[in-house]
């Protein structure tokens, strides 16, 4: 199983264009691919730590708990790191 986190906070753009992006991507990678990750979706708002570590750069999509990227996602580079 691959964990892929999107952290977010209430009301923001970019992290709205994030799981957009999140989302094609998963439908665009093969089957066997998409099937194996788990989405998780957490908000600064909610967890003190998390804010202090990510307030800056939200959205942070991080793969298996390691940073994948921050601000923007992009498809391909995301569709490479699931495959």
């Amino acid at each position: 199983m691959t964990a892929l986190t999107l952290i977010t906070k209430p009301d923001c753009h970019l992290c709205d264009v994030a799981r957009e992006v999140i989302d094609q991507t998963l439908a665009t990678v093969p089957d066997a691919v998409a099937e194996r990750v788990e989405v998780t979706e957490l908000s600064i708002v909610d967890d003190e730590e998390l804010y202090d570590a990510w307030w800056e750069k939200i959205p942070v999509v991080l793969i298996d708990g390691a940073l994948h990227a921050h601000w923007r996602v992009s498809s391909d580079r995301l569709a490479a790191a699931l495959t």
